[in-house]
């Protein structure tokens, strides 16, 4: 009998609400269990969620794609939207309500950009376990 390969990526079009967003954890929390990535989930999920809330907040549409590649050094992610407008870094206001996501993903992930694309933006972000990671996120 044959061992079937776990696939070592997933993929998925979203409506984000915030109402799928404890699912959509509970989908990376499957997916980086199965990969054997368990030291990553909590960042990986902070992570998405964070660019999930941006996408009907900023881009005017609801509608994404979320893929998750597990990589040799760490988990890979990139959340596609319809906006050409790149997101930005700034110091949060911590007494707002919103206004942090970006902040937290540079914080959180070891590296990440958003990059144009023909139908909008890719926002994409790597995160490493520690001891592959520096202490402080490279650009």
């Amino acid at each position: 009998m044959a061992v079937e390969e776990v696939p070592q990526s997933y993929e998925q079009h979203l409506h984000v609400d915030p109402r799928i967003l404890s699912g959509i954890r509970r989908i990376i929390r499957a997916h980086l269990r199965l990969w054997g990535r368990d030291d990553l989930v909590d960042a990986v999920a902070l992570c998405v969620t964070e660019v999930l809330t941006n996408v009907p907040k900023h881009t005017g549409s609801p509608e994404c794609r979320l893929r998750l590649w597990n990589t040799e050094d760490g988990v890979h992610t990139t959340i596609s939207d319809t906006d050409s407008a790149l997101p930005t870094v700034s110091e949060p206001d911590w007494c707002a309500e919103s206004g942090r996501g970006m902040f937290l993903l540079s914080s959180t992930a070891y590296r990440w950009a958003a990059l144009p694309t023909p139908s909008g933006k890719d926002v994409w972000f790597e995160c490493r376990p520690a001891h592959l990671a520096p202490s402080t996120p490279r650009p």
